[in-house]
């Protein structure tokens, strides 16, 4: 799950990490006030759920309260587009309006899990305010990297490589310290998946701050974080994505035309490979489970017939848990009440797969039988061509 920089600042600061001060807005009506809490200059920042907003004219220093209101009129009600919101950009509902610092020097520092040491790995470079894909791929070298042994946490003497790798002055070393201790503890009993401040800040007296801040959480910790559900926005997310969620469906939607409906992530994933393979670009990521009920495959199949950019249909079942013919029902029964208009390719295999298989030819529907997974993705990638 995604949060707003200023709500992953509020937890943030519940830790000890350092944030400037801030108030959230969401009508140019309600700046003034703000200005006269925090006083000038201050920042005006979209929030949305997407990095690279100064970029997009998402983030204006104000040195006047009617310089803030103007940019709040500005922004309030935009489509904001950045590099992580596509073409279609996002629409700005609320800002953050911050007091400004005096900035003397910016650095990043991230969290991330490693799965191949399956650690935490913490992450700081001298490179604050970039974007941290460019310099991971064209200066790695930059990028100093720190990992956790899960058992001890963040060390001391980590921390203050760390800090002096990235060439912070000596005098607010221990500063830093604590602030990276602190963020890492806030990370981990948060149970993120990802924590970025970016920039991390030096200004002109001595002072660290997160001057933005990224956190994702875990969605299978958030049984554990009652509170964070308040913080979700689903104007921020896609829709199909929240549907999918209404009905416990693990679906991510992509850029391509083929759409997928696998039982299984490991399967998912094998198919979406396939699928390029063969020259496709998958539609989505949609695992039903392994023990998918046949109500729970129709809502899945509504759902990936939802997307107006499917032009074909991969559907791959492998029945160990649950039963190929009740998948093979719950298909049949979902395409006949929402009325399937794109071709379907049927790839079965497993528990009661012939009858699986015999519900399928006989439903009429003209869905196209494959032999194995390279047969299915070469079938559903031609298929899909002819649609377009």
């Amino acid at each position: 799950m995604k949060i707003h920089e200023y709500q992953g600042k509020q937890i943030l600061a519940r830790y000890g990490v350092t944030v400037p001060r801030g108030e959230v807005v969401e009508s140019a009506e309600q700046v003034r006030g703000a200005v006269e809490k925090l006083g000038l200059p201050v920042v005006v920042k979209a929030q949305i759920h997407a990095g690279g907003r100064g970029k997009g004219g998402g983030v204006k220093l104000a040195r006047s309260a009617d310089e803030a209101e103007q940019f709040a009129r500005q922004m309030l009600g935009m489509k904001l587009v950045t590099h992580q919101t596509g073409p279609e950009g996002r629409e700005v509902r609320r800002l953050l309006i911050e007091e400004g610092l005096k900035i003397k020097q910016e650095f990043y520092l991230g969290i991330v899990l490693d799965r191949a040491i399956s650690r935490l790995v913490f992450m700081a470079s001298a490179a604050g305010g970039m974007d941290i894909e460019e310099v991971a791929a064209h200066e790695p070298e930059k990028i100093l990297k720190e990992p956790i042994d899960p058992a001890v946490g963040l060390q001391a003497f980590q921390a203050r490589k760390l800090a002096f790798g990235i060439g912070l002055p000596k005098e607010v070393v221990n500063k830093a310290v604590k602030f990276m201790t602190a963020l890492y503890r806030a990370v981990v009993e948060t149970d993120a998946s990802l924590a970025e401040i970016n920039p991390f800040l030096l200004t002109e007296d001595g002072e660290l701050y997160a001057l933005d801040a990224k956190l994702n959480f875990d969605d299978n910790a958030l049984f554990r974080h009652k509170d964070f559900a308040e913080m979700r926005d689903l104007n921020e997310e896609e829709p199909l994505e929240i549907e999918a969620s209404k009905h416990d469906l693990n679906y991510i939607k992509l850029d391509g035309n083929i759409g997928c409906m696998v039982n299984g992530a490991g399967l998912a994933m094998a198919t979406m490979d396939i699928i390029k393979l063969a020259g496709g670009e998958p539609a989505n990521f949609l695992d039903v489970g392994g023990g998918a009920s046949q109500a729970r495959v129709e809502n899945a199949f509504r759902i990936l017939l939802s997307d107006s950019h499917v032009r074909a249909v991969l559907i791959n079942i492998f029945g160990g848990i649950v039963r190929t013919d009740m998948v093979a029902s719950g298909v049949v029964e979902a395409a006949r009440k929402i009325g399937v208009n794109v071709p379907v390719v049927v790839r079965l295999e497993g528990t009661n797969v012939e009858r699986g298989r015999e519900v399928i030819e006989q439903s009429g529907l003209g869905f196209v039988a494959a032999s194995g997974m390279k047969d299915a993705a070469e079938k559903v990638v031609a298929l899909a061509i002819k649609s377009s």
